[in-house]
This record gives structure tokens, sequence and C-alpha cells, in this order.
């Protein structure tokens, strides 16, 4: 089996490239390094089922020989990346979606966007299930990413509509863990970082907003289990456990600096107050539940911050304003 995944120097993509590996696929990398990082896959330089190509996905995409599959995972994923980039992630949602299904069309191959729950937006139903269609705000700053994953859908859907492109739509979850960007914005990497380097940890709002946050190994094996189950409408992949962004900051000050006080700041524009999915067609359909529970999956984050820290490669992550929010 040959493979297409797009994003794959990334966070996520980079997991879901050694899980394929591992399951005997040859593996094709796209990413063109705007928010991936070749570090994330250096481990695979020597590895024969692997090649990685360097290249924009918002303009024609060509690859020789057969494909199976195209995982189409690029984009940035983290609100510091969108608002910074935001014509860009309307780009990679819209035409790097048609150009990824135009290939999986023209090869004959299986298609699984990588959707979110941003698609669900500020929710008004609680948890969220996939027959939500959400409360998005489509001129906010955060509508860059939320309406560009949103068009994918609606693009993915029409492709299987209309040409029988056979289609997958994973809406991911929160999702932590070795590989994240130090300075991606996210809120275990903040909080995280701040502590390592003796900051106050960042956090928006009082810190009664929820989140549900899933392991990478828990979020990549619900997604390579819906890659290869028949299932065409999106599916919930996360962790149903909610937490506060306040018991979050609460955790990660015991596991890594006691003393790290907590900052509050204005929660920025159209922030969700909570996010808790419904897994229920996942556990059904895919015989899929995440297993990491928070302080298994925070520790082994630590270690990696730690690591990246005795490399001098840890940066105090940028604080999001009003002012932030573009360049105006």
């Amino acid at each position: 089996m040959r493979i297409l995944i797009t994003g794959a120097a990334g966070f996520l993509g980079s997991h879901l490239t050694d899980r394929f590996l591992a399951d005997g696929y040859h593996v094709i990398g796209m990413d063109n390094l705007i928010t991936g990082s070749l570090d994330n896959i250096a481990h695979l330089e020597n590895e024969p089922r692997f090649e990685f190509v360097e290249h924009d996905v918002t303009h024609f995409i060509d690859v020789k020989g057969d494909l199976d599959g195209v995982l189409h995972f690029a984009s940035p994923a983290s609100p510091v990346d969108y608002l910074e980039l935001p014509i860009q992630t309307l780009k990679v949602g819209s035409l790097g979606t048609h150009n990824a299904l135009g290939l999986s069309l023209a090869k004959g191959a299986r298609f699984l966007l990588a959707s979110t729950s941003e698609v669900y937006g500020d929710p008004q139903v609680h948890p969220q299930p996939e027959t939500y269609w959400g409360n998005v705000n489509p001129i906010g700053p955060r509508g860059v990413y939320d309406e560009a994953k949103r068009f994918a859908e609606a693009m993915t859907s029409a492709y299987w509509r209309y040409h029988g492109v056979d289609v997958r739509i994973v809406r991911i979850f929160n999702t932590y863990g070795p590989r994240m960007r130090p300075g991606d914005g996210r809120v275990v990497s903040n909080f995280i970082v701040q502590a390592l380097l003796g900051r106050g940890l960042t956090v928006y709002g009082d810190g009664t907003q929820s989140r549900s946050f899933c392991y990478v190994s828990d979020e990549v094996e619900g997604i390579f289990r819906l890659f290869k189950s028949d299932e065409h409408k999106p599916v919930n992949i996360g962790n149903p456990e909610e937490y506060t962004v306040g018991q979050l900051a609460e955790r990660i000050q015991e596991m890594v600096n006691p003393d790290a006080g907590v900052r509050y700041l204005p929660l920025p524009t159209d922030d969700p107050k909570v996010r808790k999915p419904d897994i229920s067609r996942a556990r059904t359909l895919l015989g899929w539940e995440p297993e990491v529970h928070l302080d298994v999956g925070l520790a082994n984050t630590i270690d990696y911050f730690r690591e990246l820290q005795k490399r001098n490669a840890l940066k105090p992550p940028p604080v999001l304003t009003e002012a932030s929010e573009g360049r105006r």
C-alpha cells in the first residue's frame, strides 16, 4: 500500500506517518514547512519506505506512480498560526483540499480529510455529536480556520457524492504529545513551556472554559482505524474526559513547577467556552476509544519539552491579544 500524507512534517502528520509505516505502508510525506519541521521526521531519513517532498498543496499536486490513499493533514492548526497566516489557512482548506481530492480521483485512491472540532465553533450543544451543525462566526478572527475546515468537509462530501471518491472525514479534538511546537500557542504546550521557564501560566478568561485532551497515540490510532473502515460521514476522534483550563494549569504546575504562578488575560474573540466530543460513533464503527490517561500523556509530553530545554530550544509562547489578530 502506497499513500500520500500532506502536512507530514507537522505534529500530528509525523505521528500518523510513523503509524502507517509501522503497518507496512510506503508513505510519501508532503509539507511546505510553514508550520511543520523536518525535525519531526528526521528519524525517518534512512527509512526506505518513506520519501519526503517539499511542496505547497495549494498548487497542483503531482505524484508519480500508483497511490492507494491520500490523507490531507496540511494546514496551520493553532490560533497563533492561523491568526498569523489567515489567507494561507483559507487557501489550504479550499485549494489544498481541492487539489488533494483531485489527486485521489485521478489515482482511484481513498481520501481522508483531517477536519476539526472547530467546525462546531462555540457550541450550543454539549457534548458535540457529529450531527450538530455548529455555531461559527464566519467573519471573526477564528473563522479563517473554522470555515476553511467546514468548506473542506463540504468539498470532500461533494467529491464522494458526485465523483464517487472513497472519502473519510475525521473531526479531531484537542490533541497533545511529543513533537508539539514550543511556541504554537496551544494550551498544553503553552503551560508546559511557561512552567519549565519559570514564567506564569497564561490563562485566558477565568479558566472555567473546558477542553478534552487526547494523547497523540490514541488520536492516531483512531484516525488509522477510520482510514481502514468503510465510513464516509464525519467521525469525532477525541477524548471525552473534560477538564477546565484552570484544572489543566493546576495539574501542570504540580508536575513541572509548583511555584509557577498564573496570570489571567482576556478571552480571545470567539474562543469556545466548552469542548467535549461525543464518541459514540467511533466506539460503534471503529471499536475505538482513548486509553492514555491525562497524567500519563502529560508526563510523556513534559519529558519531550525537558529534552528541548536541554538543547536551549524552548522559547516563551506568544500572548494572544486583539492586537495580534491580524496585521493591522
